[in-house]
């Protein structure tokens, strides 16, 4: 089955909470698919047509000035005096190149000045009074560069569903990796979900992540993550079915709010699964039970400060000691498939095809820490 396949949607029994009113905007405003990428900070379109119009008025009253001082230059052909006001007229037909020819410079030093000073004011001129018509032609064909090269350029990126507050919490802790921002993409039913992202520096896609061809604008058939933080459970399946169909190899983590619904994710292609609910609802209970805990709990999902959870491989000095001989404190093992505990009498002693999960001091500054599992940190792009 290609991409541009229809997706199977099977009948899921999916228990749903109450519509949020994100939920509730994105059903009511449907929103033409778009892709949004971030925009370098220039004046407000009021600000900018002002700007323009201050700048013609100068030229127009330098214009004027010139004629008005040099006006014994000039020959009016109605009374063969030009004054303040014929000044004024004289300027305006010669900027917008109309000249009618009834007032015209006489004398050499006049026609020097037109021709020295003049015509390049009424060059300017013409160039203010049409800079916003020229603005507007090419603004289409510069976002068309700017889109093809975006898609040319992007690989191996990471696609948030959604983001709203989990979706945000995942980037900051992608972010905090050391993961470039362009190297994300959100997709976002909501128009102004998507233009907050842009002002933060995130390429958008404005559209309903469940169809595929809003997904195939975010790129992600060409993916390495997947992240869905949706606001309800049963579009999270869906856009697990869409995405798990477009790239086969990706990994897809979900956020679904109850737990009985996990299973439906992982059956539609989610590679790992968090009840955002239940795991408030544990880390509370801990909390209670040792606030102690529950606090280096907190910083271990922290990235970036204090303790970091981190997935790396075994390095050579590893090989063949068992899991208390290696500098890092290590909680688990990831051989193959098989996740072993410390404790596991077969996690020791280490592989070199083994990978260690580990708890380390975060001591880097955001941006230089250690990868977590299949991160790629893209190249420096001036």
């Amino acid at each position: 089955m290609g991409p541009g396949d229809a997706v199977d949607r099977r009948v899921f029994h999916v228990k749903l909470p109450g519509h949020d009113a994100m939920a509730r905007q994105a059903d009511e405003h449907v929103v033409p698919t778009r892709v949004m990428l971030p925009r370098r900070v220039i004046d407000r379109p009021a600000r900018q047509v002002g700007k323009r119009l201050l700048m013609a008025l100068l030229v127009l009253a330098t214009t004027v000035l010139i004629v008005w001082l040099d006006r014994d230059g000039y020959n009016d052909n109605a009374d063969g005096k030009v004054d303040l006001l014929d000044a004024v007229y004289y300027a305006t037909v010669t900027l917008s190149t109309t000249g009618y020819g009834d007032i015209t410079p006489v004398r050499d030093g006049a026609r020097l000045l037109n021709v020295v000073l003049v015509t390049p004011l009424r060059v300017i001129f013409l160039i203010i009074l049409v800079g916003t018509t020229l603005e507007v032609l090419t603004e289409r064909t510069r976002e068309d560069f700017r889109l093809k090269r975006w898609r040319s350029n992007l690989r191996d990126h990471t696609v948030v569903v959604g983001f709203g507050t989990k979706g945000r919490s995942a980037i900051q802790t992608l972010r905090a990796t050391g993961l470039a921002k362009e190297q994300i993409v959100i997709v976002d039913p909501a128009s102004k979900v998507i233009d907050a992202a842009n002002a933060e520096g995130y390429t958008g896609v404005v559209g309903d992540a469940t169809r595929s061809d809003v997904l195939l604008r975010a790129e992600l058939q060409k993916a390495r993550q997947i992240i869905i933080a949706t606001q309800r459970d049963d579009t999270a399946v869906l856009v697990a079915l869409t995405a798990r169909q477009l790239n086969r190899g990706a990994k897809i983590v979900a956020a679904v709010r109850e737990e009985e619904n996990a299973p439906l994710l992982r059956q539609s292609g989610a590679d790992a699964v968090i009840t955002s609910a239940s795991a408030a609802g544990r880390l509370l209970g801990l909390s209670v039970l040792s606030p102690s805990a529950g606090t280096v709990m907190e910083d271990l999902i922290q990235q970036g400060s204090g303790l970091d959870l981190i997935e790396r491989p075994v390095i050579k000095a590893e090989v063949g000691k068992s899991v208390r001989e290696t500098d890092d404190l290590v909680v688990s093992v990831l051989r193959g498939h098989r996740l072993l505990g410390y404790d596991d009498p077969a996690a020791s002693p280490l592989q070199l095809t083994d990978r260690v999960i580990t708890i380390v001091r975060a001591t880097a500054p955001p941006g230089a820490g250690p990868s977590l599992p299949h991160l790629q940190l893209p190249p420096h792009r001036s």
